[in-house]
């Protein structure tokens, strides 16, 4: 039987910088590595909105992306 291995997580941000010329949005991504593999949902969305706070431009997405090592 297969077993995963959390080997990594990241912590993505997406602002939204501004709407263009046809009134769609543009985004820009910034993601943090090295986040502790242990971090509930609630800390990371803690600490998103302290970091969101930082920024002059809003906040449209919190993601964490997990990354997993697979073995038999």
């Amino acid at each position: 039987m297969a077993n995963a291995f959390l080997k990594s997580t990241r912590l993505r941000l997406v602002f939204e910088i501004l709407t263009d010329g046809m009134d769609k949005p543009v985004y820009k991504n910034k993601t943090f590595n090295n986040i502790h593999r242990d971090a509930t949902a609630a800390e990371l969305y803690q600490a998103a909105q302290a970091i969101g706070s930082l920024s002059e431009y809003p906040i449209w997405a919190i993601e964490r992306n997990d990354s997993f090592d697979i073995d038999a």
